[in-house]
Order: C-alpha cells, then sequence, then structure tokens
C-alpha cells in the first residue's frame, strides 16, 4: 500500500486538531463575558439643626484589599471570602463610600464647607473611616443573604492630627431574596444608615480648639470704666463743694 493512500484522511485528521487548538485559544483569549455593573443609591439622611462653623474634609476610606476592589464581596463560612460571578460595582468600594459621605454631609443643609480630602479643602476637621466589613453573608449556601456593614470611624483635628472622638457603626440588613439585586438594595439600606449615624454623630462635635482660641482673640474687647467713677470714690485732694484743697506744705493760701 503507498503512502499516498493515507494522505487524504491524514489531512483531514490535521484540519481537524487545528480547528480544535483554534477553539480552544478563542476561549482563553477571547473577551470574557460582561460583567453586571450595580449601583449603590443609599437615601441621603433628612437632619435638622444649627450651621456647623468649622470646614471639614471627608480622607477616602480604608479597606483591606479584598474590599479596595469592584467586585461585589460573600462569605459562607468563617474562613472563606468569595466574590458575585459577573457582578461588579461602578468603582472601587472605598470611592463608593467616600462619596456616599459626601452626599449626607451635603444633604442636611448644615455644613457649608465639606469636601474629599483630595479636593484639597482648608479644614478644621478630617474625618477618616475603615471599611471593616462589607459583604453578603449567607447562614446557608443556598440561603437568603444579609448585607453586613462595618464602618470605623475617627474625628480628627485638621492642624494637630489630633483624633478627638471615634465610632463604630455596624449594621446588618436581610436581603429579601438570594439574588444579586436583592443583595444590593439590602446593601444600600445598611449604608444608608450608617451614613445618616456617622453625620449624625460628626456634626455634634465643638469647634475645634485651635478654632475656638482663635475666635477668643478676635472678639472686640470690652470697654473699661474708671474705678473711681465706678466706685464713687473722691480724690483726696478734692472736697465734696468741688474746691481743690491745698497740698500740706503748700505756700499758696487758701481763697477767702
Amino acid at each position: 500500500m503507498s503512502k499516498s493512500s493515507f494522505a487524504p484522511g491524514r489531512r483531514l485528521f490535521l484540519i481537524g486538531a487545528s480547528s480544535l487548538v483554534l477553539a480552544a485559544c478563542g476561549n482563553i483569549l477571547g473577551p470574557p463575558a460582561a460583567s453586571q455593573i450595580y449601583v449603590l443609591r443609599p437615601a441621603p439622611p433628612a437632619q435638622g439643626g444649627d450651621k456647623i462653623s468649622w470646614a471639614l474634609s471627608i480622607d477616602k476610606p480604608d479597606a483591606s484589599d479584598a474590599l479596595d476592589i469592584e467586585r461585589i464581596a460573600l462569605t459562607k463560612s468563617d474562613t472563606q471570602l468569595d466574590y458575585y460571578a459577573n457582578a461588579v460595582w461602578p468603582d472601587r468600594l472605598p470611592n463608593l463610600v467616600q462619596t456616599s459621605l459626601l452626599a449626607g454631609f451635603e444633604a442636611t443643609g448644615r455644613i457649608d464647607s465639606v469636601a474629599r480630602e483630595e479636593d484639597s479643602l482648608h479644614a478644621d476637621y478630617n474625618l477618616t473611616t475603615d471599611i471593616r466589613d462589607f459583604e453578603a453573608r449567607y447562614a446557608t449556601p443556598d440561603g437568603v443573604p444579609t448585607a453586613t456593614v462595618t464602618i470605623i470611624a475617627h474625628m480628627a483635628e485638621a492642624h494637630s492630627r489630633k483624633i478627638v472622638a471615634n465610632l463604630t457603626v455596624n449594621l446588618s440588613e436581610a436581603a429579601s431574596a438570594n439574588s444579586v439585586d436583592a443583595v444590593v438594595q439590602a446593601f444600600d439600606t445598611a449604608l444608608a444608615k450608617a451614613v445618616t449615624q456617622i453625620v449624625t454623630w460628626a456634626l455634634s462635635q465643638p469647634p475645634p480648639p485651635a478654632m475656638r482660641t482663635s475666635a477668643d482673640l478676635t472678639a472686640p474687647e470690652t470697654p473699661r470704666t474708671s474705678r473711681a467713677r465706678a466706685t464713687g470714690t473722691v480724690s483726696p485732694r478734692q472736697a465734696p463743694g468741688g474746691n481743690e484743697l491745698p497740698v500740706p506744705g503748700s505756700a499758696t493760701p487758701p481763697a477767702p
């Protein structure tokens, strides 16, 4: 049997194998399925109260590498952290929380000077936060999860960087169903409550000492009243009738 009799079959085999290789490479190198973007829109707090005289700078929140990303985190055990497939936030989580805090302060109408740290506002206080928890927790693998949010906040004097107040906010909000949409809605509710607590606590702080000292130095001085006029005392050289009394040893004779 000649070699030429095997050529057609061999060519078909090579063509088929090449097609399989190219298909596999297409699955590996091709664009992945687009992820659905979920937006956080926590309702801003409605508050009333007096205007705040001091200025506030909101630092970008700190977060672990596992949370400082765009993916939506979940846990199904105490030792494992995972993420929802094909579901992301529109930005890194710390940026979203910082924006929510800024919107919360602005919504109160009580503070005119508030901005992000990167806006280089001349501030009297700095608000720093640490995102410790921001994940959907499952008690059972296929159960309905709970959105858990834990944020630690610090108020520090802008000039001295001295921390003057601390607050820990820990909130949980059950989702209405085991779906990403329901989980995001639960995160909205939990984050809105966290922002409300932080904003209310921060706005209750008094002006920083440096600001109070400056106000004392610029306050108008109360005019002093003459002690003699205030007490009604009479000069020893002045008689009750208004005549000047002679000084002892003076050569000037008294008036007749």
